[in-house]
Protein backbone atom coordinates (compact mmCIF):
# COMPACT_ATOMS: atom_id res chain seq x y z
CA UNK A 1 0.00 0.00 0.00
CA UNK A 2 1.44 3.36 -1.04
CA UNK A 3 0.47 6.48 0.92
CA UNK A 4 1.73 9.67 -0.68
CA UNK A 5 2.29 13.01 1.03
CA UNK A 6 3.02 15.71 -1.59
CA UNK A 7 5.15 18.36 0.11
CA UNK A 8 6.42 21.82 -0.77
CA UNK A 9 8.50 24.60 0.75
CA UNK A 10 6.76 26.35 3.67
CA UNK A 11 4.66 23.25 4.45
CA UNK A 12 3.49 22.81 8.05
CA UNK A 13 5.90 20.31 9.60
CA UNK A 14 3.43 18.47 11.84
CA UNK A 15 0.99 18.10 8.93
CA UNK A 16 3.68 15.89 7.40
CA UNK A 17 5.44 14.23 10.31
CA UNK A 18 2.38 13.31 12.42
CA UNK A 19 0.73 11.13 9.76
CA UNK A 20 4.11 9.80 8.63
CA UNK A 21 4.89 8.61 12.18
CA UNK A 22 1.47 7.06 12.79
CA UNK A 23 1.01 5.43 9.40
CA UNK A 24 4.48 3.89 9.38
CA UNK A 25 3.56 2.03 12.56
CA UNK A 26 1.11 -0.01 10.47
CA UNK A 27 4.08 -2.11 9.39
CA UNK A 28 6.23 -2.93 6.37
CA UNK A 29 3.23 -3.47 4.08
CA UNK A 30 2.58 0.28 4.18
CA UNK A 31 4.92 2.53 2.20
CA UNK A 32 4.61 6.20 3.17
CA UNK A 33 6.32 8.38 0.59
CA UNK A 34 7.22 12.05 0.71
CA UNK A 35 6.76 13.46 -2.78
CA UNK A 36 7.70 16.82 -4.33
CA UNK A 37 7.58 18.25 -7.80
CA UNK A 38 11.38 18.07 -7.77
CA UNK A 39 12.90 15.64 -5.26
CA UNK A 40 15.31 17.04 -2.73
CA UNK A 41 15.45 19.44 0.18
CA UNK A 42 12.21 20.86 1.58
CA UNK A 43 12.18 23.68 4.13
CA UNK A 44 9.08 23.74 6.32
CA UNK A 45 7.22 26.85 7.45
CA UNK A 46 9.20 26.90 10.71
CA UNK A 47 12.57 26.33 9.02
CA UNK A 48 12.95 22.58 9.54
CA UNK A 49 14.74 20.96 6.60
CA UNK A 50 13.97 17.45 5.37
CA UNK A 51 14.28 15.45 2.17
CA UNK A 52 11.50 14.45 -0.20
CA UNK A 53 13.14 11.62 -2.17
CA UNK A 54 10.36 11.10 -4.72
CA UNK A 55 9.24 13.28 -7.63
CA UNK A 56 5.68 13.55 -8.93
CA UNK A 57 6.74 11.51 -11.96
CA UNK A 58 8.13 8.72 -9.73
CA UNK A 59 4.72 7.88 -8.25
CA UNK A 60 2.21 6.95 -10.97
CA UNK A 61 -0.50 5.76 -8.56
CA UNK A 62 -1.42 6.04 -4.89
CA UNK A 63 -3.66 4.10 -2.55
CA UNK A 64 -3.95 7.12 -0.25
CA UNK A 65 -3.29 10.79 -0.95
CA UNK A 66 -2.56 12.96 2.12
CA UNK A 67 -2.35 16.72 1.48
CA UNK A 68 -0.70 18.92 4.14
CA UNK A 69 -1.29 22.61 4.77
CA UNK A 70 1.30 25.34 4.86
CA UNK A 71 2.06 29.01 4.92
CA UNK A 72 -0.52 31.13 3.04
CA UNK A 73 2.17 32.44 0.68
CA UNK A 74 2.97 28.87 -0.36
CA UNK A 75 -0.71 27.99 -0.70
CA UNK A 76 -1.32 31.02 -2.91
CA UNK A 77 1.50 30.01 -5.23
CA UNK A 78 0.21 26.44 -5.51
CA UNK A 79 -3.43 27.48 -5.97
CA UNK A 80 -3.14 30.41 -8.36
CA UNK A 81 0.46 30.59 -9.55
CA UNK A 82 1.47 29.88 -13.16
CA UNK A 83 2.67 26.36 -12.34
CA UNK A 84 -0.27 23.98 -11.85
CA UNK A 85 1.92 20.90 -11.34
CA UNK A 86 0.86 20.42 -7.70
CA UNK A 87 -2.88 20.68 -8.36
CA UNK A 88 -2.57 18.52 -11.46
CA UNK A 89 -0.78 15.88 -9.38
CA UNK A 90 -3.62 15.90 -6.83
CA UNK A 91 -6.25 15.55 -9.53
CA UNK A 92 -4.48 12.72 -11.31
CA UNK A 93 -3.45 10.65 -8.29
CA UNK A 94 -6.81 11.03 -6.59
CA UNK A 95 -8.64 9.22 -9.39
CA UNK A 96 -7.82 5.72 -8.20
CA UNK A 97 -6.99 6.42 -4.54
CA UNK A 98 -8.95 4.62 -1.87
CA UNK A 99 -8.84 7.72 0.32
CA UNK A 100 -8.11 11.37 -0.39
CA UNK A 101 -7.11 13.21 2.78
CA UNK A 102 -6.04 16.65 3.90
CA UNK A 103 -5.10 18.27 7.16
CA UNK A 104 -5.20 21.95 8.07
CA UNK A 105 -5.20 24.26 5.03
CA UNK A 106 -4.51 21.27 2.81
CA UNK A 107 -8.29 21.25 2.35
CA UNK A 108 -7.97 24.50 0.40
CA UNK A 109 -5.58 22.76 -1.99
CA UNK A 110 -8.03 19.90 -2.48
CA UNK A 111 -10.86 22.40 -2.96
CA UNK A 112 -8.85 24.39 -5.51
CA UNK A 113 -8.32 21.14 -7.42
CA UNK A 114 -12.08 20.46 -7.34
CA UNK A 115 -11.58 17.35 -5.24
CA UNK A 116 -13.97 18.38 -2.46
CA UNK A 117 -16.86 19.29 -4.76
CA UNK A 118 -19.96 17.57 -3.41
CA UNK A 119 -18.26 16.53 -0.17
CA UNK A 120 -18.47 17.69 3.43
CA UNK A 121 -15.10 18.85 4.76
CA UNK A 122 -13.26 20.90 7.36
CA UNK A 123 -9.99 22.77 7.74
CA UNK A 124 -8.06 24.86 10.27
CA UNK A 125 -10.57 26.92 12.27
CA UNK A 126 -9.14 30.25 11.03
CA UNK A 127 -9.50 29.16 7.39
CA UNK A 128 -13.07 27.85 7.59
CA UNK A 129 -14.40 31.10 6.02
CA UNK A 130 -11.93 30.55 3.17
CA UNK A 131 -13.18 27.01 2.55
CA UNK A 132 -16.72 28.41 2.44
CA UNK A 133 -15.72 30.41 -0.62
CA UNK A 134 -15.81 27.17 -2.63
CA UNK A 135 -19.56 26.89 -3.29
CA UNK A 136 -19.54 23.20 -4.18
CA UNK A 137 -17.96 22.22 -0.84
CA UNK A 138 -20.14 21.61 2.21
CA UNK A 139 -18.25 22.94 5.22
CA UNK A 140 -18.89 20.90 8.34
CA UNK A 141 -20.43 22.95 11.17
CA UNK A 142 -18.32 23.77 14.21
CA UNK A 143 -14.61 23.02 14.47
CA UNK A 144 -14.31 19.22 14.23
CA UNK A 145 -11.00 17.45 14.55
CA UNK A 146 -11.72 15.61 11.30
CA UNK A 147 -14.58 14.84 8.94
CA UNK A 148 -15.08 11.63 6.96
CA UNK A 149 -17.38 11.81 3.93
CA UNK A 150 -17.20 8.64 1.87
CA UNK A 151 -13.55 8.47 0.78
CA UNK A 152 -12.69 12.06 1.68
CA UNK A 153 -11.05 12.54 5.08
CA UNK A 154 -10.26 16.13 6.05
CA UNK A 155 -8.75 17.40 9.29
CA UNK A 156 -8.79 20.62 11.27
CA UNK A 157 -5.73 22.54 12.38
CA UNK A 158 -2.21 21.14 12.51
CA UNK A 159 -2.43 18.76 15.50
CA UNK A 160 -5.71 17.33 14.18
CA UNK A 161 -3.60 15.24 11.86
CA UNK A 162 -2.78 12.95 14.77
CA UNK A 163 -6.43 12.03 15.34
CA UNK A 164 -7.13 11.95 11.63
CA UNK A 165 -4.21 9.61 10.93
CA UNK A 166 -5.44 7.19 13.59
CA UNK A 167 -8.85 7.24 11.91
CA UNK A 168 -7.17 6.49 8.58
CA UNK A 169 -5.39 3.54 10.19
CA UNK A 170 -8.76 2.23 11.36
CA UNK A 171 -10.21 2.65 7.87
CA UNK A 172 -7.29 0.90 6.20
CA UNK A 173 -6.95 -1.92 8.74
CA UNK A 174 -9.00 -2.13 11.93
CA UNK A 175 -9.96 -0.41 15.15
CA UNK A 176 -7.67 -2.76 17.04
CA UNK A 177 -4.65 -1.84 14.91
CA UNK A 178 -5.36 1.85 15.53
CA UNK A 179 -5.61 1.14 19.26
CA UNK A 180 -2.25 -0.59 19.19
CA UNK A 181 -0.60 2.37 17.49
CA UNK A 182 -2.20 4.73 19.99
CA UNK A 183 -0.59 2.70 22.76
CA UNK A 184 2.76 2.47 21.00
CA UNK A 185 3.08 6.23 20.56
CA UNK A 186 1.39 6.88 23.94
CA UNK A 187 -1.09 9.31 22.43
CA UNK A 188 -3.33 10.24 25.35
CA UNK A 189 -3.49 14.05 25.20
CA UNK A 190 -3.57 15.95 28.50
CA UNK A 191 -2.37 19.48 27.68
CA UNK A 192 -1.19 21.69 30.57
CA UNK A 193 -3.21 24.63 29.22
CA UNK A 194 -6.84 25.07 28.24
CA UNK A 195 -8.33 27.50 25.73
CA UNK A 196 -11.28 27.90 23.40
CA UNK A 197 -11.17 28.38 19.64
CA UNK A 198 -12.52 31.78 18.63
CA UNK A 199 -14.95 32.11 15.72
CA UNK A 200 -13.47 33.08 12.37
CA UNK A 201 -15.77 35.56 10.70
CA UNK A 202 -14.03 36.22 7.42
CA UNK A 203 -11.31 34.82 5.20
CA UNK A 204 -8.02 36.65 5.65
CA UNK A 205 -6.39 34.73 2.81
CA UNK A 206 -6.52 35.87 -0.81
CA UNK A 207 -5.40 33.56 -3.61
Amino acid sequence: MIIGIPVYDEVDLLDVTAPHEILKWMGPSVDVRLIAETPGKIISRDGFTFIAPNSFADIPALDVLWVPGGDPSALKLLMSGPNRAYLDFLIDRSRNARYVCSVCEGALLLAAAGLLDGYEATTHWAFIPCLKQFPKVTVSPGQPRFVLDRNRLTGGGISSGLDEALKLVELLSSYEVAQGIQQTIQYYPDPPVQSMLPPADQCQFVW
